[in-house]
């Protein structure tokens, strides 16, 4: 600790100032958790005073990482022809801040579900690691996951997280949220409730959806009839055409719980093109609480997923890997956002 300050500041006399190591200086503004709040905030503050900034530069050479995070986007059917769910574009902000509080860069790409990405990323260095959102058909996505597991890269994925998780997996408790949609309407009265979503193995976060939805009805002792699920992917063009589907089979429903809000909003134009009230003929629940649920007509109910804690939790698993330590799967609760669409 003999080191005084010199004229340009090094991590050195932060170390000297905060009498502690040169290494526990470089953990902490890397934003390191092996470092007590109390010592990094103590660090941190000594930096602003002497202006010091880190040279990543250095940094990198030194780790052999480039400090970097790559956001891979995959395409989802949309409207507006960006291909980007909203729900993503709604997570980026936070994914972005804790990357910025981390002291990391974030690239983000765009890609296609049949592309080369897997290769392309793995082999240019260009990222210490992965951040993947969005994926379509998990059968046709499960391969490349296997293949980076393969490669030893560095990834973590917002999906479906059960036994079978390959891989750093996040995302939300969809069969606690499924039931909570399905305790929701049962308590407005409603009995025949339809689903929209694949609910099988290729979209395996709307199958459990679907799943906590059967779970309620049948806690409430009724039956869930097969004739009320109306397969839809996650687009207010096929949340429309499912609802007419549904609407042409003559099947009585009182209400819809629909597997996002894109095809809850899609869903609700064919209710009104119908001459469908909604909530009076048909309550209706969504998935999602994109930014355009509060101002559908009426204001869409539907179930808020923790976008903060989510873009969190994405970035700390996969730095875990990069630092040597074994990420655990995260299951994050879901919350009803309850508006006038069931009744609310």
């Amino acid at each position: 600790m003999g080191r005084r300050p010199s004229n340009k500041p090094t991590s050195f006399d932060i170390a000297y100032l905060a009498g502690v190591s040169q290494p526990t200086v470089s953990r902490a503004l890397r934003g390191s958790k092996s470092v007590s709040l109390a010592t990094r905030q103590k660090i941190e503050a000594i930096a602003r005073q002497l202006n010091y900034t880190v040279d990543k530069n250095a940094s990198s050479l030194r780790s052999q990482r480039s400090n970097t995070l790559a956001l891979l986007f995959f395409e989802d059917p949309t409207p507006d022809e960006s291909n980007i769910n909203p729900f993503f574009l709604a997570m980026l902000g936070s994914i972005t801040r804790h990357c910025a509080n981390r002291g990391l860069d974030l690239l983000i790409s765009f890609q296609k579900l049949d592309d080369d990405w897997h290769k392309r990323y793995q082999d240019s260095h260009r990222a210490d690691g992965l951040i993947l959102l969005g994926y379509g058909d998990y059968t046709a996505y499960e391969p490349r996951l296997r293949q980076l597991i393969r490669s030893g890269t560095h990834f973590v994925r917002w999906g479906s997280v059960d036994e079978g998780t390959i891989g750093a997996t996040v995302g939300s408790d969809n069969f606690g949220a499924g039931r909570l949609a399905g305790e929701h309407l049962l308590a407005r009265g409603r009995k025949r409730i339809a689903f929209l979503g694949q609910a099988d193995s290729h979209y395996p976060e709307f199958e459990q959806r679907y799943a906590g939805l059967a779970k309620a009805i049948s806690t409430a002792g009724l039956i869930a009839d097969p004739a009320l699920v109306v397969d839809a992917v996650s687009s207010e063009e096929i949340g429309y055409n499912s609802a007419r589907t549904l609407l042409a089979r003559n099947v009585p429903f009182d209400a819809i719980f629909a597997a996002s809000d894109l095809i809850a909003i899609g869903a609700m134009r064919a209710l009104t093109e119908a001459g469908l009230g909604i909530p009076a003929d048909v309550a209706v629940v969504g998935f999602d609480d994109i930014p355009a649920a509060a101002f559908t007509s009426p204001p869409l109910t539907t179930l808020m997923q923790d976008i903060r804690l989510a873009g969190e939790v994405l970035v700390e698993s996969v730095l875990a890997q990069i630092e040597g330590r074994a990420p655990n799967p995260r299951v994050l609760p879901a919350r009803l956002v309850v508006r006038a669409s069931s009744g609310g």
